[in-house]
């Protein structure tokens, strides 16, 4: 039924994403198929890479990690933003038409009084994406 999966990662926060991390990994494993890491780094020098460049290989390293723990064929996109604070859904939903996937397994966050200010990451992908999106709260 899928063939891709793609995973929304913020490296500052993998402590926060044990459980979709579990699920996407599950998922990929039952339909045998392939999952892709993606993430969204700034140009600027910031606290989890000093540039482009490094967080892409730490990004890479986290895929690989993550697909021989699972068992898993995993590859990883680094998307670079002139502004990650106001680009992120926007740079995420063209990687997702650019990888071809065909699932987003992505956490979100319990909702707030903010969701009906600013929408999460997930929420925005959820009603903008053309492919199925798995929410794990």
């Amino acid at each position: 039924m899928y063939r891709k999966v793609i995973f929304p990662v913020d490296l500052s926060h993998i402590d926060h994403l044990t459980k979709a991390l579990a699920t996407a990994a599950d998922l990929a494993k039952h339909y045998k198929a392939e999952i892709c890491y993606v993430g969204v780094t700034g140009t600027a020098p910031g606290p989890g890479a000093h540039s482009p460049t490094e967080y892409a290989e730490k990004l890479a390293k986290f895929a690989a990690d993550q697909g021989a723990a699972h068992g898993l064929s995993a590859t990883s996109k680094t998307c670079v933003s002139h502004d990650p604070s106001i680009d992120t859904d926007k740079t995420l939903l063209s990687a997702i038409d650019e990888l071809g996937g065909d699932l987003v397994v992505m956490q979100t966050h319990a909702p707030n009084a903010l969701d009906y200010i600013w929408a999460g990451h997930g929420d925005t992908i959820a009603a903008r994406a053309d492919i199925s999106v798995f929410l794990v709260r």
